[in-house]
């Protein structure tokens, strides 16, 4: 069996690909009707990225940036970075604090953060918070919202349903997390922002390949191997090298997210159609 490396999913005409998306950009924003596209900047490389190639379709006039935090649990250096990355584009930051919002939702609700069993649905509030502020300003400015979520996290379901999965167009999410490092880099942006380690920063001190338990290396491998290269998964450890306990999690992760990627399931159409009249 033919070994499968992370050189064949990086291994791609970056100049060639950025053109696609920024041409993918264009037209989704002119077949919408829209005047540009509003854009969520956490200071990372997914963010970052789609920025770059925004910019490089539309022009800076017609991108508006935001940077979302919440002062709990966003560092200082992640916000600094965000309006570097902003300004190196050619636009400007627009910084709006969520904190205020997420303490009138813990007043409202009975959230606690102390309690282990509320950082994940307060995280993903954060994450619904920022969704409802980006379509407040694309609805005002008749505008896209542009996502930045990657193959990596679409296939593994690493995002908030409605959170920053809410978006209407996602430019690179044809591209896998090693690849958008990347071309970022090809892009134009700091190194220390393409090779950040990813974070949703939904809660102090998280980070993805903390959370997911697997580097991003190794799972982009795995999902090469079955979704690019129709590998079996019992023949992806041997392929590719990577522990079988792992290929098990990833492909454990994307089966748990399918809901994530489909429309919400309705009754079979029958259920009612049998009632109409010929």
């Amino acid at each position: 069996m033919a070994r499968i490396t992370l050189k064949d999913i990086v291994d791609i005409p970056y100049n060639e690909v950025a053109e696609g998306i920024i041409e993918f950009i264009r037209s989704k924003v002119e077949e919408a009707g829209a005047k540009g596209v509003v854009v969520g900047v956490s200071g990372g490389v997914d963010s970052a990225t789609a920025l770059f190639l925004a910019v490089k379709a539309l022009g800076p006039s017609k991108v508006r940036p935001l940077i979302m935090p919440d002062v709990l649990v966003t560092p200082e250096e992640d916000v600094e970075d965000a309006k570097n990355l902003i300004r190196l584009a050619g636009t400007e930051p627009h910084i709006i604090n969520i904190s205020p919002i997420v303490d009138v939702f813990k007043g409202a609700l009975p959230i606690y953060e102390s309690d282990e069993a509320d950082r994940l649905p307060l995280g993903n509030l954060r994450a619904r918070i920022r969704m409802c502020t980006l379509y407040y300003y694309a609805n005002k400015l008749n505008y896209l919202v542009l996502g930045s979520g990657d193959r990596s996290e679409i296939l593994i379901g690493y995002y908030t349903k409605y959170g920053d999965g809410g978006v209407d167009i996602l430019p690179i999410g044809i591209l896998y997390k090693t690849q958008v490092r990347r071309l970022a880099l090809h892009l134009g942006v700091p190194e220390k922002v393409a090779l950040k380690p990813s974070s949703p920063r939904l809660w102090p001190g998280q980070t993805a390949e903390g959370e997911l338990g697997i580097p991003y290396e190794e799972i982009d491998l795995i999902l090469h191997a079955i979704f690019d290269r129709g590998l079996k998964p019992e023949e992806v450890p041997e392929a590719t090298g990577v522990e079988e306990w792992k290929v098990k999690k990833v492909l454990e992760m994307h089966e748990k997210s399918r809901h994530k990627r489909e429309m919400p399931p309705t009754p079979p159409l029958d259920l009612i159609a049998r009632y109409y009249k010929k």
